[in-house]
């Protein structure tokens, strides 16, 4: 049950940050910790809703084996984002405070899962 309800909570958290880059994208840049303008911002919106949206499908419709290879997987991209916002001029209070603590918590999502 903490590990569907934390795969949850983690695939509809994502799904808020994409909605949030299509919607108000120079604020979520910012809080992403790298500010910008830009297409890219729409592509990291729909990217993250995508995220969210197969996860959600995983969890519901292949189980939880499927979710936790997915978490485990998905984990590469808040770890690519720490070095994102690292290279790019961002605080390593936001790449390691906000990306790297995220994907933490998907590794552990992911173990949680696979015990499940």
């Amino acid at each position: 049950m903490l590990a569907n309800g934390l795969a949850i909570v983690l695939n509809l958290f994502i799904l808020f940050i994409g909605g949030r880059f299509l919607l108000q994208p120079r604020p979520a840049a910012t809080g992403y910790g790298v500010p910008g303008d830009g297409a890219y911002l729409a592509v990291k919106g729909v990217r993250d809703i995508t995220f969210g949206l197969i996860g959600l499908a995983l969890l519901a419709f292949a189980g939880t084996t499927a979710e936790a290879w997915y978490m485990l997987v998905v984990a590469l991209v808040p770890l690519g984002d720490t070095a994102i916002v690292l290279r790019n001029g961002g605080t390593k209070a936001a790449a390691f405070g906000i990306h790297f603590a995220t994907a933490i918590v998907v590794l552990i999502s992911a173990a949680l899962l696979f015990l499940a």
